[in-house]
């Protein structure tokens, strides 16, 4: 059976990140992708000029429509946008059985331009970690959520996702890709204990979108694995090899996106 993934999130015309993201990750990993929207994003490779977000209510009826209709199998929450979209997604959660959630807290980009209103990060920490199976901060947003530096070196890594685990995280995979170093360190703290991921770290400007690409590539393959741990791997090789094949696209003056298609398309 095909499985049915959803993305919660914002839009990116340039089709590196947020929905496009999603939905391309999906396909290229063999799940039938759905959406809805939360805010429509004037975004580039080179930065956002601009949010208009979609009204709470209509965030409501757009899940409540789909859920009505189509099994979900998995789902990946990003781009919130605000305290009164992040607390409606969280009620429809708790109305729900979804059986694998996944939130990247999306909040800053790459270029600085703040995606999360400061008052819903509040909200993201009380209402929604504890509603998700998994959320996958990098650094920034880890420091953003606990109110506490930046960690520094792999045990600060694991020290702040237990922290995160006591705000009522069930699982944190925390991204240490802005680290220096020969390798991208991920570390995955939950119930079954700490996984260390490293994978290699590769020489492109084209990195576009790959927080967004990541959370979808797990949520995709959780529902084929096992176990999480098995999902997490699968899914940053996954981002290893479009990262590799990032430069063969030819997208935008800025950090370009990643090959979501690098197994299925001839190379350039």
């Amino acid at each position: 059976m095909i499985p049915n993934l959803l993305s919660i999130a914002g839009t990116d015309p340039s089709g590196g990140a947020g929905i496009q993201a999603d939905l391309k990750t999906f396909s290229a990993l063999g799940a039938y992708g759905m959406a809805v929207v939360t805010a429509l994003v004037a975004q580039t490779t080179t930065g956002v000029t601009g949010v208009h977000r979609v009204p709470p209510e209509f965030v409501v009826e757009q899940l409540e429509t789909l859920l009505g209709d189509v099994r979900v199998d998995a789902v990946k929450i990003g781009m919130l946008a605000n305290a009164e979209v992040a607390a409606a997604v969280a009620d429809v959660l708790r109305r729900y059985a979804l059986p694998v959630v996944v939130l990247d807290p999306v909040m800053v980009t790459t270029s600085g331009q703040r995606l999360l209103d400061p008052d819903a990060v509040s909200v993201l920490r009380a209402a929604l970690l504890p509603l998700v199976d998994l959320v996958t901060p990098n650094l920034a947003e880890a420091a953003d959520l606990l109110g506490v530096p930046e960690a520094s070196d792999e045990d600060a890594m694991v020290a702040q996702a237990e922290a995160l685990r006591a705000l009522g995280a069930t699982r944190v995979l925390l991204k240490g890709g802005h680290l220096s170093g020969p390798s991208a360190t991920d570390v995955l703290v939950g119930p079954e204990g700490t996984t260390t991921f490293r994978a290699e770290r590769i020489a492109t400007t084209s990195t576009h979108g790959t927080g967004c690409t990541l959370s979808a590539a797990i949520a995709a393959l959780r529902v084929r694995r096992p176990d999480w741990e098995s999902a997490v791997g699968d899914a940053k090789r996954y981002l290893t090899g479009a990262l590799r094949a990032a430069d063969e696209l030819d997208v935008g003056h800025g950090h370009g996106p990643v090959h979501h298609f690098f197994e299925l398309w001839p190379p350039a």
